[in-house]
């Protein structure tokens, strides 16, 4: 376990370095200014369109714009906000909240580019279905001459759309704030029981293909946002004295870097360092570039693609301004990152635990439906990648994958599965990030199109 550890850590590092941060960040930025802000400009109509104001049940495509951002949503508001965000704090201290501030600002551009692609850009699949994705919108927007970017692209998806972060801290989830306190004996064989329970739950809704995980998306994401909301609302309202020096402490610890060691060899040293982790945890948080979402968006129902580029955009402002923002005021103002060694969701749990009466148990039914609701939406990545690769006849070929590495990552240490799924990312990235700054004047043309009509 160690040397695996030691080998992840490598690949993580290897991937993660100044050139992804270049492509992902000042990629964003060049999205960002070359749209002339547009996202910000256009947020109230965005939000007409999530509601259904425009919505035309004839329009190409199988679910609508509400289904789309839902099961987009389902697997970015996860563990990325949970034991993401405690990471960051545990490791880069409350500047590193900043820098995920940044990575989804920048992020709502990045999304509003990739998903209006993959509007533009649909493909067919070898059963004749039309599909969305950044392997779609690499070849039939830039030609076949680029397709090793889509093939790219589809073997690190597989990779990536593997559940096991989700899996391996709802495990945790379930031995620290369940079983260890109740006095049961936490072993091998407890995190297989819990592996092959998810199995059973993953298997019935996975099996059913988009419409399905669409419809429990649907209805689990805005449930459990709401509930996760008003017990983080409550705790912050028993410290509210403590939230302004909390993010003012934020954007102040943002440039301190305090808590990297002198040496650590990235841009100006302990500053790039806690730069680059607020951007990778950004990342994990909100996805934003990495390409999966555009995966869920190519699916809506919609033949005008800026719509669904604008309700995409929504993505980073719901899941890192303002969930990741909850959780890490949660632990702020509790003072449990600076009272206990915990990490992850065991660090969120403690929070939960020092506010609330019986706050973990609470937090344990939030991290129970956002980790599920993860497992049903990165299958249908997974299957959309490995469609891509060799034929959406041997699709299904991806579940038996998927449902192998919930059992390993159930019985993995932390730190191995979030340095692999940290990596993978990174390579994602790549394809996804070079194709929409390719293809940006595209989307800019398509986008004047589209707002000259609608004034």
């Amino acid at each position: 376990m160690e040397q695996l550890n030691r080998i992840l850590a490598e690949f993580s590092s290897l991937a993660w370095g100044l050139p992804l941060l270049i492509l992902l960040i000042g990629g964003g930025l060049y999205l960002l200014i070359r749209s002339q802000f547009l996202p910000f400009r256009y947020i109230g109509h965005a939000i007409n369109v999530l509601r259904g104001k425009y919505d035309n049940p004839n329009d190409k495509g199988e679910i609508s714009h509400f289904k789309a951002l839902t099961t987009a949503l389902s697997s970015t508001i996860g563990m990325g906000n949970i034991a993401g965000v405690a990471l960051a704090i545990s490791v880069g201290g409350p500047g590193a909240m900043f820098w995920m501030w940044i990575s989804a600002i920048v992020g709502m551009s990045t999304k509003y580019f990739t998903s209006t692609l993959a509007i533009l850009y649909r493909g067919q699949d070898t059963n004749g279905d039309i599909q969305g994705g950044p392997m779609y919108f690499i070849t039939e927007g830039l030609g076949k001459s680029w397709k090793f970017l889509a093939v790219m692209f589809s073997v690190f998806g597989m990779l990536g759309a593997l559940p096991v972060v989700n899996v391996n801290q709802l495990k945790q989830a379930i031995n620290d704030i369940v079983l260890i306190p109740n006095g049961v004996e936490v072993s091998f064989g407890t995190n297989l029981i819990i592996a092959l329970i998810l199995v059973v739950v993953t298997s019935i809704v996975i099996l059913g293909g988009i419409q399905r995980i669409s419809n429990w998306a649907s209805k689990m994401v805005p449930s459990m946002v709401l509930l996760y909301f008003i017990l983080v609302l409550i705790i912050l309202g028993i410290y509210i004295e403590e939230v302004p020096r909390y993010l003012s402490l934020i954007v102040n610890d943002a440039f301190a870097a305090n808590y990297f060691p002198e040496d650590k060899p990235f841009l100006g040293g302990v500053l790039g360092a806690l730069i680059l982790h607020g951007i990778k945890r950004g990342a994990f948080s909100n996805e934003a570039g990495l390409g999966t979402a555009p995966m869920a968006h190519g699916a809506a129902k919609t033949d005008e693609p800026v719509r669904e580029g604008l309700v995409a955009m929504l993505g980073p402002v719901i899941d890192t301004l303002i969930v990741c923002t909850l959780t890490a005021l949660a632990i702020l103002v509790t003072g449990v990152w600076e009272t206990t060694s915990d990490n992850g969701v065991s660090l969120t749990a403690s929070a939960f635990e020092q506010a609330l009466p019986y706050g973990q148990y609470l937090l344990m039914i939030c991290v129970f439906f956002f980790s599920v609701s993860s497992l049903f939406s990165y299958s249908y990545y997974g299957t959309k990648c490995l469609s891509f690769l060799i034929g959406a006849d041997k699709k299904h070929y991806y579940n038996f994958l998927y449902i192998s590495s919930i059992v390993l990552a159930a019985t993995t240490d932390f730190t191995a599965m979030i340095n692999f799924i940290d990596g993978v990312f990174a390579f994602m990235a790549i394809p996804t990030m070079v194709a929409t700054i390719l293809l940006a004047p595209k989307v800019i043309k398509e986008s004047k199109k589209y707002f000259a009509k609608l004034k």
